[in-house]
């Protein structure tokens, strides 16, 4: 199947950003489409998903039934990166015009086909489908809650059972499909629009009699008998020679829903107290850091400083302990200071690109009815925000002295993408080699190379010359020409102690979060609480700043002055335990089995951790940066 080439995809995404930054009303590029009565409605198919597998698959890798021509919409760089395939379909919808068992077409499955369905039925494969932008739901009633309702992604190809009186498991196909299309009637123009597509699926071994022609009437679903389908009493085997017959009725639903809420059944969560406790979790831990940073800032701080100040001589100044003792060292530049500017730089491009995406998803314009635009203008906030990247490493890179901007802009530019680009390659060799729909088209790979050395590149480079040419950030101390020897220090403020102990809070106010976030990636659930993610988001930056200031004025007053990596680290290791957390999940929640699938698992894992680490570490870099400063410019140096 052809794709789009790389100018199609480029400017899709393009276009996709510059509909976002200048158009504010709901749904951007997705406006309501009214229908007549009897107006052919396009159905379209998507991938196959999975939750055990974790590989999509294109509609028709499956022999289901084909139109005579199969034409693929355009897609976005958001669509392609996530797998999506939308093709047309053999289903004729007509506008509030009801069908009953209408045929779509027959087959006669042959050893590898009925291999093929057997295989997606053992995997819990589900067929996604498209009407008028909205996913196709199966609504499942929860029995514990009262006119409550579960909407699952599509309907599964099939399920395993056993006849009556026998042990052998057998394979049933879905094959007859009870769709239910919900619209909302324009009164004085007798439009209609659609805001709900729903389906039942049924396994219907269907019996005609005489010889088989376009015109046959079936058994077991006629609709001039009335006779339909409303169980699976006798399902349609899967196995060599078994003959299958599609179909599936169509009924139209009047619906008091607006075409401008008709997401909102689909996105209404039913775990919001969760999300609350979440969030009062999170500000408990907040408010706790809150009032360690108010003590220190407050009181010791301002007892220290004061008596410092008031010092009248120098042996008097020999004679005191504790943070001011090191300033003339506080500021000495770190060891591998290129590599913690090119961090530091990578860290403020995340920090950017994560905060206007939040933005954008917060006011509405992200969507899930705009199919890929959370991942495409992730992907070129990405690229843009390579500008303030250079020029974050390039500041602080003069501040250490350093004279060689276009090495430390070359790092920046490469280094962070580079190792994602080899984890992602490899496991898109594993995804091509399963022939899944979720491996990238060569002309995307040719795409994304091209954002990063046509865009990203330049922008970082522009970004480090600014940065560059600006003057170096003053050091409020003057630092020694010998360094002071470091004292000998407690077991608690041992370097990888204190740095493992700080991940735990900042990871403690999301891990909730975490939990809904990585149940709508891997077992394809919506998720659209943003408001509560941005909150969760702001938290989450507060503990990290919050954290890292309490333990370096801990490390400072040991007379530990070596606080540039380690103020990095200590927020940052709570990417560590966001991984531990992802192998508990992969493990308690998820039902995976397959070697590649478990190594895509942990591949994306593993690219979201270091995602996390490299924003995580900044913020706490940047917040003890501020502290060290506004203390150490607060005193007197004799």
């Amino acid at each position: 199947m052809a794709r789009g080439s790389l100018a199609v995809h480029l400017w899709i995404s393009v276009y996709t950003l510059l509909l976002l930054s200048c158009h504010c009303f709901y749904l951007p590029g997705v406006a309501p489409e009214d229908f007549q009565k009897g107006e052919l409605l396009s159905v379209k198919v998507n991938k196959l998903t999975s939750t055990k597998t974790l590989l999509p698959y294109s509609y028709y890798s499956l022999p289901y039934c084909r139109p005579q021509h199969i034409v693929d919409s355009a897609e976005n760089l958001g669509e392609v990166l996530r797998g999506d395939r939308i093709e047309n379909s053999p289903f004729v919808f007509k506008m509030r015009e009801p069908e009953m068992c209408k045929i779509v077409c027959r087959l006669t499955l042959n050893a590898k086909s009925a291999k093929e369905f057997k295989e997606k039925i053992i995997d819990e494969y589900r067929v996604n489908m498209i009407l008028d932008n909205l996913p196709l739901v199966f609504p499942i009633e929860r029995p514990e809650q009262e006119k409550s309702i579960v909407y699952q992604h599509g309907f599964h190809v099939g399920l395993k059972g056993q006849y009556a009186g026998s042990k052998e498991e057998k394979h049933f196909i879905h094959n007859h499909l009870s769709f239910t299309v919900k619209y909302h009637k324009d009164i004085q123009t007798d439009t209609s629009r659609i805001v709900g597509f729903e389906v039942k699926p049924f396994s219907v071994k269907h019996e005609y009699e005489g010889e088989w022609n376009d015109n046959i009437r079936l058994t077991t679903c006629d609709p001039h008998a009335k006779r339909l389908v409303t169980n699976s009493d006798s399902p349609q085997e899967v196995g060599d020679k078994k003959e299958v017959i599609f179909t599936y009725d169509i009924e139209f639903e009047a619906s008091d829903v607006k075409w401008a809420s008709r997401w909102d059944s689909y996105l209404l969560m039913a775990d919001d107290q969760i999300h609350w406790f979440s969030v009062v979790n999170s500000l408990m831990i907040v408010l706790f850091l809150s009032g360690m940073v108010a003590m220190i800032m407050l009181r010791t701080l301002y007892r220290d400083i004061s008596k410092y100040n008031q010092l009248e001589t120098q042996e008097e100044a020999q004679e005191e302990t504790g943070w001011k003792l090191v300033h003339g060292d506080v500021f000495r530049p770190p060891t591998n200071s290129d590599l913690l500017c090119v961090y530091v730089g990578t860290g403020v491009q995340f920090f950017g690109m994560i905060l206007v995406t939040m933005i954008f998803a917060v006011l509405g314009f992200l969507s899930p009815s705009n199919r890929g635009g959370l991942m495409t203008v992730m992907l070129l906030l990405w690229v843009f925000m390579g500008l303030f990247a250079g020029y974050s490493s390039a500041r602080l890179y003069k501040m250490f002295k350093g004279t060689e901007w276009k090495k430390i802009t070359l790092k920046t530019a490469f280094m962070f993408p580079a190792i994602v680009f080899a984890i992602f390659f490899v496991l898109n060799a594993l995804i091509w080699g399963q022939k899944s729909s979720g491996a990238l088209p060569f002309g995307t790979m040719f795409a994304l190379v091209f954002l990063w050395f046509g865009i990203s590149v330049p922008l970082v480079f522009v970004g480090s010359y600014m940065g560059f040419k600006k003057p170096a950030i003053e050091d409020p101390v003057k630092t020694n020409k010998i360094p002071r020897q470091i004292p000998e220090q407690a077991w608690y403020m041992n370097p990888a102690f204190s740095i493992l102990i700080g991940g735990i809070l900042p990871f403690g106010a999301v891990f909730i979060e975490l939990f809904f976030i990585l149940t709508s990636i891997w077992l394809h659930q919506f998720y659209y609480i943003f408001g509560f993610l941005f909150l969760v988001f702001i938290i989450l930056i507060v503990t990290c700043a919050e954290i890292t200031i309490v333990l370096c004025y801990f490390q400072l007053c040991s007379e530990d002055y070596l606080w540039w990596w380690r103020s990095y680290l200590t927020s940052g290791s709570s990417a560590l335990y966001l991984f531990l957390y992802a192998v508990f999940y992969f493990f308690t929640k998820l039902e995976i089995t397959k070697p590649v699938s478990g190594m895509l698992y942990f591949g994306y894992m593993l690219i979201v951790s270091y995602a996390f680490f490299v924003l995580t570490g900044t913020v706490g870099f940047y917040a003890c940066f501020w502290f060290t400063r506004l203390i150490y410019s607060s005193v007197k140096i004799d």
